[in-house]
């Protein structure tokens, strides 16, 4: 799958969420690909962010505003124009959505509805792309890997939210846009990794926060296998996924899979073991005490559907995931440019230097 400069050119796209982890990567990507890129988000929900420390807003233009205000994700979204939507605004975290379960929905299902609102209405939309999760399946705990066709479900709010986002998109898909002329997609990554990631409760920025200080890292379910991937690969299945709905339409317009190859999926601790490998100091994790809540022990993705219809296929093994994602950490550390860091390390994924 190869991303195609002299289609993205001043391409209009309106990007959701462009101030978070994975929409900061999209954003500047989609600026180096040479779009014309606005943002709609909340301000960066951390200090640092990516957003912050790559000075984003330098090359990103973006609404501080939130979904959940449909006349202003309207007014916007009509003003910009665009052909291309990107919707990865949403509450990101499994945690933070058992002690805020009502605006995890009103956020991530609402807010949803009301850019597909906002999209019907608007007639220079052609293609839109909603991001999901992994999380979306009915999780049996089983080794065979999910299928885009299986079963949606979620046990804690967050998940259940985007099973929830998977069923509305195939509504309004069927209900109202591709009648008018636009092709609607969803895509599910598996848990991504990458420099410039702060959040709470996610793995790697545990591990820098506890080492960086050095204490030992309290880790929660050391067991619990995960499809982990760099931000970049599932980033690049959307773009190219993006790229095909608006050259081929309706043929892609369903579910799909972004996961990593076998030797992505591993558990939460040997994550952590090959971390502390690379790390120059320190590095020592204890299991947490309690009784913390319920989150899947076992969660593959099968992603043949990417690889057989769009050619697409990961790029970074989980070795060179985390090294890269170190890397960015280290420069971040050392005071460098880290807009210019985020730009090579596009750079050297669309051009596969080691």
């Amino acid at each position: 799958m190869v991303l195609n400069p002299t289609f993205w050119s001043g391409r209009r796209v309106f990007l959701s969420g462009h101030t978070g982890f994975k929409g900061g990567w999209l954003a500047l990507w989609l600026r180096e690909l040479g779009a014309d890129v606005m943002g709609y988000a909340l301000p960066a929900a951390t200090t640092p962010s990516l957003w912050c420390e790559a000075r984003l807003h330098e090359v990103v233009s973006g609404e501080l505003a939130d979904v959940r205000d449909f006349r202003r994700v309207s007014k916007v979204l009509h003003s910009f124009q665009p052909e291309m939507v990107l919707h990865l605004a949403a509450q990101p975290l499994v945690r933070e959505s058992y002690h805020t379960p009502a605006d995890t929905y009103a956020t991530n299902v609402m807010g949803t509805v009301n850019l597909l609102e906002a999209v019907r209405c608007c007639e220079s939309v052609r293609a839109v792309l909603v991001v999901t999760s992994d999380k979306c399946y009915e999780n049996h705990e089983w080794v065979w890997p999910y299928r885009e066709q299986d079963a949606l479900g979620g046990h804690d709010p967050y998940s259940s939210s985007k099973a929830c986002v998977e069923l509305l998109c195939a509504s309004w898909r069927e209900s109202f846009l591709r009648e008018a002329g636009v092709a609607l997609a969803t895509a599910r990554a598996g848990n991504v990794i990458g420099g410039g990631d702060w959040s709470a409760d996610r793995l790697l920025p545990d591990i820098f926060r506890a080492w960086q200080a050095g204490e030992a890292l309290a880790l929660r379910y050391s067991q619990a296998v995960r499809p982990w991937q760099h931000v970049l690969d599932p980033l690049h299945g959307y773009l190219g996924l993006l790229q095909g709905l608006m050259e081929q339409g309706s043929p892609l317009d369903s579910a799909w899979n972004f996961g990593p190859d076998a030797d992505g999926v591993a558990t939460v601790g040997e994550v952590v073991e090959q971390l502390a490998r690379l790390w120059p100091g320190e590095a020592c994790w204890q299991e947490e005490s309690g009784n913390p809540p319920h989150e899947a022990r076992l969660l593959t993705l099968d992603s043949s559907k990417a690889r057989r219809q769009l050619g697409w296929r990961p790029r970074w093994s989980l070795k060179e995931a985390l090294e890269r994602t170190f890397d960015w950490h280290h420069a971040w550390c050392a005071g460098e440019d880290m807009q210019a860091f985020s730009r090579a390390q596009i750079a050297a994924y669309q051009g596969g230097t080691p």
